[in-house]
């Protein structure tokens, strides 16, 4: 099945974990890192879990899940290999607004995760569509090398690049190509190097460059 692929705002979002578990627990760091606001019920913690507890980091419902558990809720990520509790999330998600994602049930999830590699600010997804997630971490791994720290650094200085550029009222199609003329002109390297005088200069050229050709 194809799916759309979509990177949500979930700041300040009402999300529940159900499990306790370690895969329980990359799902609440992933929405912890996203800003959400996280719910977890479970018998259950893995000592992890029980520190983001202590810490005030996450609320907790030390029990199973039972019908009701979902109102309110923005995403709900199920972690949990017990037929009848994913039988009553699925019934549960249907009759309300939310979005459901069950571990290694693609087929029953309104989304799936793609596996991510992450520098800073930048977020690459893999993703089969659920076909063979196992193939998605495999290609994350190989391209974790290629892709190195270098990238953080370069997403702010585009992010920065971009912030000048529309203060100066220059329109989003011509920001666009003075991005890609930079990196064309090997910005990536100057960053790696922490060449601060020559990516000032670079932007600079590009700016003067684009002064009366703004569309």
């Amino acid at each position: 099945m194809p799916y759309y692929p979509i990177n949500l705002n979930c700041e300040n979002r009402l999300c529940l974990v159900v499990g306790g578990g370690e895969v329980a627990e990359r799902k609440v760091r992933g929405l912890l890192s996203a800003g959400a606001r996280v719910k977890v019920v479970s018998p259950e913690l893995s000592p992890a879990l029980e520190g983001l507890a202590r810490d005030g980091k996450i609320t907790v419902e030390r029990r199973p899940y039972r019908r009701g558990d979902l109102q309110g809720m923005f995403l709900v990520l199920a972690a949990t290999d017990d037929p009848g509790v994913t039988r009553g999330l699925v019934e549960e998600a249907r009759a309300l607004p939310c979005l459901l994602n069950l571990a290694d049930l693609p087929d029953q999830s309104d989304f799936i995760l793609p596996a991510l590699l992450e520098r800073g600010d930048l977020s690459i997804g893999f993703s089969t569509s659920g076909r063979c997630p196992a193939l998605a971490q495999w290609l994350r791994d190989r391209l974790a090398g290629e892709i190195g720290e270098e990238y953080e650094k370069l997403t702010v200085l585009l992010g920065d690049f971009r912030d000048r550029l529309l203060t100066k009222g220059v329109s989003p199609p011509t920001i666009r190509r003075c991005i890609r003329e930079a990196l064309d002109a090997d910005l990536l390297k100057l960053a790696s190097a922490r060449d601060e005088t020559g990516i000032e200069k670079l932007f600079a050229g590009i700016e003067a460059r684009t002064a009366g050709r703004n569309e």
